[in-house]
């Protein structure tokens, strides 16, 4: 059994406005729309998901992409009813498997204090939701969930840390708690199930900054060129 802790998050309203997902926050009289951690690191990878498109076809991309949502929902899904305590759902065999594979590894969570909560910064301008909060090895950390079709080298996923580290800082906004690790769980279709563990936060918390000027950046140039046109 997992032991809990009421983080007391509220759910969030969502939209998406050219590509880019939006958190609306209640500020007094306002509603903020605050841009997704995820959009912000997925447009700082973009050229490099479009040169893999345009190596691999569209058609073969569309496929492995669709596969890959398939298995991290179903994923996801088992791996939060079960640190919930909760009976596991049906999901297909290749989901089975990874979870099952991963258990070992989930074993080292306790005293968790949300799965899927929803977090912000005003100060950022970013939000998102969180895979899990909890001790990992007795230490507070933020935990994310991943799939594979096979274990991925640290240097390529350097965006995994940079959005777990958004949400470290949402969260330290919010309540005043620091984590001590960001940690990756993933779980691998050739039966490996590995963990990334990253603590030296002041790099990741550089990096974020980097990741949202780009995104600024790039923003603020697309709807100048738009007003010009």
């Amino acid at each position: 059994m997992f032991n809990h802790v009421d983080l007391d998050l509220k759910p969030i309203e969502r939209e998406t406005v050219d590509g880019v997902r939006y958190y609306k926050i209640p500020d007094e009289d306002e509603l903020l729309k605050l841009v997704s951690i995820t959009s912000i690191t997925s447009h700082f990878n973009k050229q490099i998901f479009l040169d893999w498109r345009k190596r691999v076809g569209n058609e073969e991309a569309d496929r492995i992409t669709k596969a890959a949502t398939t298995r991290g929902t179903d994923m996801h899904t088992l791996t939060e009813h079960y640190l919930k305590n909760e009976k596991l759902p049906k999901v297909p065999p290749i989901s089975d498997f990874l979870f099952k594979i991963s258990k070992k590894e989930l074993s080292r969570i306790d005293q968790i204090h949300t799965l899927e909560g929803a977090l912000y910064s005003k100060q950022l301008g970013i939000a998102g939701t969180v895979d899990c909060i909890a001790e990992h090895d007795g230490q507070l950390s933020i935990i994310d969930f991943k799939t594979s079709k096979k274990p991925k080298p640290r240097e390529w996923i350097e965006h995994y840390f940079v959005q777990a580290m958004g949400y470290g800082c949402m969260l330290y906004e919010m309540k005043n708690i620091a984590v001590k690790k960001l940690v990756i769980i993933m779980a691998c279709e050739n039966g490996e199930c590995v963990v990334y563990e990253e603590t030296d936060k002041a790099k990741y918390i550089r990096l974020l900054g980097k990741y949202i000027d780009k995104f600024v950046k790039d923003k603020l140039e697309f709807y100048g060129t738009k007003q010009r046109t």
